[in-house]
């Protein structure tokens, strides 16, 4: 884990922070998806899996690379940054970081108010790559440089 980035309302800027409560059924404790402030935190409320989102580095620097650009985590707007591993193969298994355990859900795909930010070429050049959806199973603390196990 690289990064933790949180923010406590829709549209304000991303904060990194050494460590983070996850809160079973809740989220990340301070973030705007954990107090309801989200920008699709009713939307996602019915899907159920709105309480972390995870990118992985080698991703934003494909994405970089391919389009000549230089966004970072912040603007990809998911809760944790990681490296070295493959967040794809974790949809539908349980992983822990830290002392919390979370399932993954479904990817993070694209979507249209990101690429109102980003740009259009986030739509088909990130599909599949633009993260992970996961819940919290069991309520832990995590900081920067846990790593990411398989349960």
């Amino acid at each position: 884990l690289e990064e933790i980035l949180i923010c406590d309302n829709a549209g304000a800027p991303l904060s990194s922070v050494p460590e983070a409560r996850l809160i079973h059924g809740q989220g990340i404790e301070g973030d705007r998806y954990f107090n309801g402030q989200g920008t699709f935190s009713k939307a996602l409320q019915e899907k159920g899996d709105y309480e972390v989102t995870l990118i992985a580095r080698e991703e934003i620097d494909n994405f970089n690379a391919t389009c000549k650009l230089g966004y970072t985590a912040h603007h990809f707007r998911r809760n944790l940054l990681t490296s070295n591993i493959d967040l794809n193969n974790l949809v539908g298994n349980k992983f822990k970081i830290g002392s919390a355990i979370l399932l993954g859900i479904r990817l993070c795909e694209p979507c249209a108010h990101l690429a109102k930010s980003l740009g259009p070429e986030i739509m088909d050049r990130m599909v599949h790559k633009a993260g992970l959806r996961a819940i919290i199973k069991t309520s832990g603390i995590i900081s920067i440089n846990c790593n990411i196990e398989r349960c």
